[in-house]
């Protein structure tokens, strides 16, 4: 048989004439398509199972961490502890995901909640013991069953109303009227004659009150000395922090008193508690006289002395010896709309300390059914009981209201450079004030109008 290009056909798998056969031809020309085509079959196969098996893998370990899903349960395998499509512990104890809480606003994220460090740490509580966490759940030691979830309660303290400025310098210090302990006061004194020296160490207080703060539990004491009757120089001990029974050990020398000063003089010590948004708190005081230290031969020798002290109430003597008097003039000028206030002066004033003097000043308010709405102040007398001020004041009213619905608070206070200025004593005038002769001044001036009017008004605690 003849074939083209001058080759005959032989029989099966030859052709003569050329020298080929069909195998040959078969390797030289489709053969390596075919192989490749095999190895990128097999290949294939192999990334595609390797795909599925990371999918898989993937897909049930997202499974085991998603709380509350399905195939939680059909993921583990079947064991003792597998019971009808659950898993349960020893003694039958059956152990469930709890739901995640989810954020009410439905965001992405959880609301975050700050809380504040736990005093025991990071302790567990002594009736939950717990292991570490096995496949997305924890395994309990005890038996008993597992306790339903609640929501924490989250305890908010809700912000103290901000004080004013005129509240926080008017604010009494006087502490409760129920008689109470305020503590000790240890204190050591010696006189040196030939240096004319006398000599004080502040050792410590014992069993002070706590703040007035009832969420301090403590104070920030501290103590302020001066020595009467001078009342010139004025010394402090440091402030210790957070302590009912402060330790001081602190040395104060006083030069330049002579031996019948030393007899005369008084110390004055003050116990207050630091207060770093106000003025300090009074907690109470200590009234020494240094002629304590004169022995039987009435005279002053270098030696020391301890003393222990107990504090007292700072305002014990005002309420014991009354709290004065004051004169006011006032006059009414309806045309203006004005109210003219003159402070002339002030008698009998109570004692603040030994010295038998104090550092008296008016402060006054306007007020406009009950509140304030102008203030106005004199300046401070120093070192008198019967100080005179002779200052006037002028308040602008509402206009076309006239005095009926206003009234004016009068506050008689003691300057103070250290601590709070204590209030001596209150007056109010007006026409809806308790006091018979305060509202009658007050009446004579509406009806009298443009016509100063002075009368004396008995200051109240």
């Amino acid at each position: 048989m003849k074939l083209g290009h001058g080759g005959t056909y032989d029989g099966p798998g030859f052709i003569s004439g050329q020298g080929y056969s069909a195998t040959e031809h078969l390797a030289n020309g489709a053969g390596p398509l075919i192989v490749g085509a095999c190895v990128g079959t097999a290949l294939f196969a192999v990334v595609v199972a390797a795909a599925t098996y990371v999918c898989y893998r993937k897909k049930a370990k997202t499974a085991l961490q998603s709380p509350g899903s399905y195939h939680l349960q059909h993921s583990l395998k079947k064991g003792p502890g597998y019971k009808d499509g659950k898993l349960t512990g020893p003694g039958g104890l059956m152990f469930r995901k709890t739901p995640a809480v989810r954020s009410p606003t439905g965001g992405g994220s959880g609301p975050i909640l700050k809380t504040s460090p736990s005093p025991t740490g990071s302790k567990s509580p002594p009736s939950i013991n717990t292991s570490p966490t096995q496949g997305g759940r924890t395994v309990l030691s005890g038996q008993q069953p597992h306790p339903p979830v609640t929501k924490p309660v989250v305890q908010q303290h809700k912000p103290t109303p901000a004080e004013s400025p005129e509240a926080k310098i008017e604010r009494e210090t006087m502490l409760d009227e129920k008689p109470q302990r305020l503590g000790e006061l240890h204190f050591r004194l010696r006189y040196c004659a030939s240096k004319q020296a006398l000599f004080v160490t502040i050792n410590k207080c014992c069993g002070l009150p706590p703040a007035k703060d009832p969420a301090a539990g403590s104070s920030d004491p501290y103590v302020k000395l001066q020595l009467l009757p001078d009342k010139q120089h004025k010394v402090k001990t440091r402030v210790v922090r957070k302590t009912t029974n402060p330790v001081y050990d602190e040395d104060f020398t006083f030069y330049g008193v002579t031996a019948n000063q030393a007899v005369t003089g008084t110390l004055h010590f003050v116990v207050l508690s630091f207060d770093r948004y106000s003025r300090d708190d009074v907690i109470g005081e200590v009234l020494c006289p240094v002629a304590e230290l004169i022995d039987g031969d009435t005279t002053l020798h270098d030696q020391e002395r301890a003393f222990v002290k107990e504090i007292v109430p700072r305002h014990f003597k005002i309420k014991s010896a009354g709290r004065g008097e004051l004169l006011v003039s006032l006059c009414h000028q309806p045309a203006a709309n004005r109210l003219t206030v003159v402070i002339l002066k002030a008698r009998n004033l109570p004692k603040v300390d030994d010295s038998g003097l104090c550092d008296p000043y008016v402060k006054m308010y306007l007020l406009y059914n009950g509140q304030r709405i102008a203030k106005k102040k004199t300046h401070v007398k120093k070192r008198t009981v019967n100080p005179v001020f002779n200052e006037s004041f002028v308040f602008d009213v509402p206009y076309n209201e006239g005095l009926h619905n206003l009234s004016i608070e009068l506050l008689m206070l003691d300057w103070d450079r250290v601590t709070k200025n204590e209030v001596i004593g209150r007056l109010e005038l007006g026409a809806k004030v308790e006091s018979g002769a305060a509202r009658q001044h007050w009446s004579d001036v509406c009806t009298s109008p443009r016509r100063q009017i002075a009368e004396w008004h008995k200051l109240k605690e």
